[in-house]
């Protein structure tokens, strides 16, 4: 009764053999759900960190467009003083506009202003 037949014999090894086999897959199982466990819990950090990076750069634009509503206004002054300075550039234009780059040389024939050396005498 002890005896077992070439049959069951076989049978038992089998048996041995997917049990081996079973456990090996646990094994795997096991440590793929770890390291899924694990890349889970990194991409939800990551998404934590762009969350807050996303936060800070819309704060960042908000305040930037603030800023730009809030811009304070120049001193009347100073408008004034821009105002006429391209009020004069423009009046000045034509009598410059053939020494502008590539027309012609410049009316001094050199460098500076030919009213500034008469100025300086």
């Amino acid at each position: 009764m002890a005896s077992y037949t070439h049959e069951e014999f076989e049978l038992s090894q089998k048996h041995e053999d997917i049990l081996g086999e079973r456990a090996l897959l646990l094994l795997q199982m096991e440590a793929h759900y770890e390291q899924q466990k694990a890349k889970t819990k990194q991409q939800c950090l990551m998404s934590q960190a762009v969350k807050e990076r996303n936060a800070q750069i819309l704060k960042d634009l908000q305040n930037a467009e603030k800023n730009l509503q809030t811009k304070q206004l120049l001193h009347p002054d100073i408008i004034n003083l821009e105002t006429h300075y391209w009020a004069s550039v423009e009046r000045k234009l034509p009598e410059w506009k053939q020494y502008l780059p590539g027309k012609g040389q410049l009316p001094t024939g050199g460098f500076g202003n030919p009213g500034m050396k008469q100025a300086l005498k």
